[in-house]
C-alpha cells in the first residue's frame, strides 16, 4: 500500500495525540476509538449519562429552519481530524474541496471539531434541544449518533432532488438502514467493518468468533472492544442472531457469552484502538477490530490478518446530516453530492483508506493507485459486503438497558 503523508493534527487531536502517546499514522477511526480508550470509565460514564438525561425532541413543526442558500453563498463543515484528502505539497490546501467551490462557488468553511461522538453531542445539545442554530451546515456523525439525531428531531430533512449522484451512487449496502430506512436525514461520508484480527506470526487462522472466546491456546491473548456496538454485534451474529433487529432475550443470550469468555480468562481486557499496538508486538494473538487498523497494521508486517468471521461483520459509517436551523441546507445538499461523483470519492478515499460509500469509485480509484482500489477493506465486493450488517437502531430505553448491561460485563 501506498504510503501517504498525513497533515498536521488539528489543535485538539494533537492534544489528544499527544496524550495517547499515539503516532502521527493514526486514523481518524484510531482517533475515535483512542478517545474512548483513554477516557475508560469516562466514556462509559458519559454515554450512559447521556442516555440517562432525556433530551427534548423537536418536530418539523416545533422547530422550522429557513433556508437562505440562494442570498448566501457559504456552508460551515464539521469534520473529524485527518477526515478529507490534502494536497502532499501544501497540507494547508484540500483539493477536492476547494474544487467544489471553484465549480460552486460557494465558500466552504471547513472546521475539524469533532474528536468523540460524546463530546460533540455535548457542544450541541442546548442548542438543537431548544431549536437554536448551532453555526453549522453539516456535521459527521457516527451511526448511533445521527440515529439519536434523527430520533430526537434534530436534524433537517434532505431533498433527494438536489442530490442525483447520492441517489445513484450510494453503496446498495448502506441504503435504507435500519435508523434511517427512506435514506433521508444522513448520507455516508466513510465506512468501515469490525471483524477479527490476528497476528498470523503468534497464532494458527481464526475464523470464528467461537474460536476467539473459547480456543484453549488463545486464552488470556484476546482483547474485545470496548464499543457495545461493534463487539455484541459479532456475538449476536455468532449466535444466530441478527444485530441489525434482535430481541432482549437475544442481546441477553449473546452477553451471556460473553460474560463466559470473561469469566473464563479468555480474554485479556477490553479496549479501543489501543489493542493494534499489542497486536502488532504479539502480545496480543486475536482480537475484535476495525477494518481501517488492520489496513495500517498490514502495511507494515503482513502478518496482521483481517478476518470476516464466518457467521458475519459489522458495518459502521460516519454520515453527513443537517442539523436544525441550519441556514444552508441546499448549499449542503450540492456538497454531498459533489463527494459522490465517484472520481471525487476516490481522491478522498486514496487518502484516508476508508470504505468509500460511492459506487463507481473503485474504477475512478484505479487510475490514482491500482493497489488500493483493489484493496477489499476500501472497495469490498458483495460477497464481503454481503456478510456484514449495521446495528439494529436503539430506543432510549434500550441503549441505556444494552450500556449498563454490557459495561457491567466488560468491567468498565
Amino acid at each position: 500500500m501506498r504510503s501517504r503523508l498525513r497533515p498536521p493534527p488539528s489543535a485538539p487531536a494533537a492534544a489528544l495525540l499527544t496524550a495517547l502517546g499515539a503516532s502521527r499514522s493514526l486514523s481518524r477511526r484510531s482517533l475515535v476509538r483512542g478517545a474512548a480508550a483513554s477516557g475508560g470509565v469516562l466514556l462509559a460514564g458519559s454515554a450512559l449519562a447521556g442516555c440517562g438525561t432525556p433530551a427534548a425532541q423537536q418536530t418539523e413543526e416545533s422547530c422550522v429552519s429557513e433556508d437562505v442558500s440562494d442570498s448566501e453563498k457559504t456552508i460551515a463543515f464539521s469534520n473529524w481530524p485527518q477526515y478529507i484528502d490534502v494536497d502532499e505539497a501544501d497540507e494547508s490546501r484540500r483539493p477536492s474541496l476547494e474544487a467544489f467551490q471553484q465549480a460552486s462557488g460557494i465558500e466552504v468553511t471547513y472546521t475539524e471539531d469533532i474528536n468523540d461522538n460524546n463530546e460533540f453531542f455535548g457542544k450541541v445539545q442546548n442548542q438543537l434541544s431548544s431549536c437554536q442554530p448551532t453555526g453549522r451546515d453539516i456535521m459527521v456523525l457516527t451511526d448511533w449518533l445521527a440515529a439519536r439525531m434523527i430520533r430526537l428531531g434534530w436534524v433537517q430533512q434532505l431533498d433527494k432532488a438536489n442530490m442525483p449522484n447520492v441517489t445513484a451512487n450510494l453503496l446498495p449496502s448502506l441504503k435504507a438502514r435500519p435508523f434511517d430506512p427512506d435514506d433521508s436525514y444522513a448520507v455516508p461520508w466513510q465506512s468501515g467493518l469490525t471483524g477479527i484480527a490476528y497476528n498470523g506470526t503468534v497464532t494458527g487462522e481464526v475464523r470464528t468468533i467461537d474460536e476467539l472466546l473459547t480456543r484453549a491456546d488463545l486464552k488470556g491473548r484476546v482483547t474485545a472492544l470496548t464499543e457495545m456496538r461493534d463487539t455484541m454485534g459479532l456475538l449476536l451474529q455468532a449466535g444466530g442472531h441478527d444485530p441489525s433487529d434482535f430481541t432482549d432475550a437475544q442481546f441477553d443470550d449473546a452477553l451471556e457469552k460473553l460474560r463466559q469468555a470473561v469469566a473464563d480468562g479468555q480474554i485479556r481486557r477490553f479496549t479501543g484502538n489501543d489493542y493494534a499496538a499489542d497486536l502488532a508486538r504479539g502480545d496480543v494473538a486475536a482480537c475484535i477490530g476495525w477494518s481501517g487498523d488492520v489496513i495500517q497494521l498490514s502495511a507494515e508486517d503482513p502478518n496482521i490478518v483481517f478476518q470476516a468471521p464466518e457467521s458475519g461483520l459489522i458495518l459502521f459509517s460516519d454520515n453527513m446530516q443537517v442539523p436544525n436551523q441550519a441556514a444552508h441546507k441546499a448549499n449542503a445538499e450540492k456538497l454531498m453530492d459533489h463527494y459522490y461523483d465517484p472520481a471525487v470519492a476516490a481522491e478522498v478515499a486514496a487518502y484516508v483508506n476508508f470504505i468509500c460509500p460511492v459506487e463507481g469509485a473503485k474504477e475512478a480509484m484505479a487510475a490514482i493507485d491500482p493497489e488500493l482500489a483493489a484493496n477489499p477493506l476500501i472497495f469490498p465486493d458483495e460477497a464481503l459486503l454481503g456478510q456484514a450488517k449495521v446495528f439494529m437502531a436503539l430506543t432510549e430505553e434500550q441503549e441505556r438497558s444494552y450500556e449498563q448491561k454490557f459495561q457491567q460485563v466488560i468491567g468498565a
